[in-house]
């Protein structure tokens, strides 16, 4: 895993302040005033604080916004950074105004005193501060570090925040791994390494999943010398109550098969497994918060290959439901995959409700772009609180529609149903292929995160590349619903 971050408390200490190297950040609320903290600071940098929050600039900078002001007079920070923000700010001006705090390689300390959700601002910083250098041979991962002064110490919920800042982390160093890195193989073993923080984890090989007829997910994965592999992660922290499941789809390179893809932007398929991903970071946020709620996790781990064991347009393969579906397009290769594994964690958990995660359909960035992920569902109720964990998180979800109207255009001339239509509906036909592997008393969401796995351009909380989507939002849902 990238090297993590290190953050610690500190109580209020305005002596200390002069002594502290690197980066110091101070806060200064929307209508100028300036606490015990920035007062010093201010002080310190001779009225530098002072003149700039009377400037048009201050009142033009947004909420969590900041200024840096380079080797201040009578301290021995390297830089002092002002934020403007309320002192009762909510948790995403919070998070946002910790990201500012971030991207300096060395110390950070940053002057809380009496601002509200202190842990959200610790959150933001370790969010931002992600990177993933591990393939440059001229780049080095620094330990993003930083100690937050602040006046209650005890009351600041700081380890749950930073384990879900590291769930975080792990879905993104995921995702962000190339294929020839991230085998099925490798995926499954740092998986199995979970087990150290208390997670039960089974990896089930090709010969157990033949046993279990699983023909839909060892299709996929045929045409690769990288074995398909099923991983189970159970987080037991609430007695013998049924667990929620996650599953997600894992197809660590996917090339569309012999429906092969275009040759530009395939190198971007790497992330194809970005469902697995968020799936095996909640687990981990679990594990390291010590959630009192029973959790299961189930990943398909494959590799989409042509070659001339490869499953081909036309094929009809037998699901472990029973259900025959006709290939007719093998780019069409994640719901293969899920309908086995949604299937078989029913079977074996009885959940008492599922939600799947998958980078499954284009269709799904045309309708909504980067900016949300698609939700389907057979549950108001269960839908509607994702929703909600979701927006509470700031990570963008809409509800998408579906009805058995979008049926008949599954019927297949040789089977139970064929896996891909065509373009018309894309997001809502591979949402309704799904659903008949679906048991009608599971409440279930399916999460198609096609359009914010992985992003081009830096956004709030991370760099380009892997976002961990949806690490935040599921934990949020499991600690506001499911936990004991």
């Amino acid at each position: 895993m990238t090297q993590p971050f290190e953050i610690t408390l500190q109580e209020t200490n305005l002596d200390a302040i002069d002594a502290m190297e690197g980066r110091v950040c101070v806060f200064v609320t929307p209508d100028g005033k300036l606490d015990q903290l920035a007062r010093r600071v201010n002080k310190k940098s001779r009225g530098a604080i002072a003149r700039f929050v009377e400037s048009p600039a201050f009142a033009d900078m947004k909420i969590g916004g900041g200024k840096a002001f380079a080797f201040p007079a009578d301290l021995k920070a390297e830089e002092v950074v002002l934020i403007k923000l309320p002192k009762r700010p909510t948790p995403l001006e919070a998070r946002k105004a910790g990201a500012t705090c971030s991207g300096y390689k060395g110390a950070v300390a940053i002057l809380v005193g009496a601002i509200r959700h202190p842990e959200d601002i610790a959150l933001g910083y370790a969010l931002k501060s992600y990177q993933f250098v591990k393939h440059k041979s001229d780049g080095k991962s620094e330990t993003a570090t930083a100690v937050l002064m602040v006046d209650a110490v005890a009351d600041v919920a700081l380890e749950e925040a930073l384990a879900v800042a590291d769930g975080v982390w792990f879905t993104r160093d995921l995702v962000n791994e190339p294929s020839n890195v991230l085998t099925t193989t490798e995926f499954a073993n740092r998986l199995k390494d979970m087990e150290r923080l208390g997670v039960k984890v089974e990896v089930l090989e090709e010969a157990e999943l033949e046993k279990l007829g699983m023909r839909t997910l060892l299709a996929v994965g045929q045409g690769s010398v990288s074995p398909s592999k099923v991983v189970v992660m159970q987080w037991n922290g609430a007695g013998k109550e049924a667990p929620f499941a996650l599953v997600g789809k894992g197809v660590v390179f996917d090339t569309g098969g012999i429906s092969i893809k275009p040759s530009a932007g395939m190198e971007d398929m790497t992330m194809d497994m970005g469902g697995a991903g968020v799936v095996s970071g909640v687990i981990r946020t679990l594990a390291l918060r010590k959630a009192k709620s029973n959790v299961v996790g189930v990943v398909g781990l494959v590799e989409n290959m042509p070659d001339g064991n490869a499953m081909r347009p036309g094929d009809v393969i037998t699901s472990m439901k029973g259900v025959t579906v006709e290939v007719n397009n093998t780019d069409a290769e994640g719901r293969l995959v899920l309908a086995d594994i949604l299937w078989y964690t029913q079977d074996r958990f009885a959940p008492k409700g599922m939600i799947n995660l998958a980078t499954l359909t284009g269709a799904m960035i045309v309708a909504l772009g980067h900016e949300m992920a698609g939700a389907f569902s057979n549950n108001d109720d269960l839908c509607n609180a994702f929703l909600k964990a979701a927006n509470t998180e700031g990570e963008g979800a809409w509800r998408m529609p579906m009805s058995d109207d979008y049926d008949a255009l599954l019927k297949s001339r040789v089977a139970d149903i064929r896996n891909s239509p065509g373009r018309p509906a894309g997001s809502i036909t591979a949402a309704q292929f799904l659903k008949r592997f679906v048991k009608e008393e599971t409440p279930w969401v399916h999460l198609d995160i096609a359009g914010v796995a992985l992003l081009a351009k830096d956004f709030d909380l991370g760099p380009k590349g892997a976002t961990g989507w949806g690490v935040r939002a599921l934990d949020r849902l499991i600690r506001d619903r499911y936990e004991a």
